[in-house]
Formats: structure tokens, C-alpha cells, sequence
């Protein structure tokens, strides 16, 4: 399967077992949390050293309710604390790795 060009594209792969093994690491750590697997998705978001890295991990420590770490990662990734829903936020980020 070839990079979604838009979110529906990427809530549709959400039906496969695995993300494909051609994605870049920043979009197989959101396929991961979009399936309910925290662990998986934190596990690949740690490993990333860039400011997308520290971008999800925010997020991913936002959804877990630690808002300390959150806030340390949000600045790392130079974000302000948002203010949108989880939901909202996942959508954001996964159309900005598209875009990008």
C-alpha cells in the first residue's frame, strides 16, 4: 500500500493488520495509535530524534493523561499545549506527515 494522500486514505488502512513496511516511521507511530496499540505507537515516537518525533510523543503522553511529560514534549516539538480534541489533534498530525 502507497503513503494515503489524505486522511479518509488513512483511516481506510486502519482495516489491515499491519502498517506497510514502506511508511515512514512518523506515520507507522500514528497507525499504531489510531488502532489502539499506545505501547507500539510510543515505542517507534521515542526512537524518532526530530521534532515530528517529539510531536507525537506529546500527543501520545497528552492521551495518556500525563500532562507534565506532555508539555515537556510539546515544547520540544515547539507546539503550544493544544486545545482540539484527541481526535482532532491525531487528524492534525497525520495530515501534516502527509503533507509533508
Amino acid at each position: 500500500m502507497s503513503i494515503p494522500r489524505e486522511y479518509s486514505e488513512f483511516q481506510l488502512s486502519l482495516n489491515s493488520e499491519t502498517p506497510p513496511k514502506n511508511w515512514p516511521d512518523s506515520l507507522k507511530a500514528l497507525w499504531f495509535d489510531a488502532k489502539d496499540d499506545w505501547e507500539s505507537s510510543h515505542n517507534i515516537a521515542q526512537d524518532m530524534y526530530n521534532t515530528m518525533g517529539s510531536w507525537i510523543h506529546a500527543y501520545l503522553h497528552r492521551k495518556e493523561g500525563d500532562e507534565f511529560n506532555a508539555g515537556y514534549w510539546y515544547r520540544k516539538a515547539g507546539k503550544p499545549f493544544p486545545k482540539l480534541s484527541l481526535a482532532e489533534e491525531l487528524k492534525e498530525i497525520v495530515e501534516y506527515v502527509l503533507k509533508n
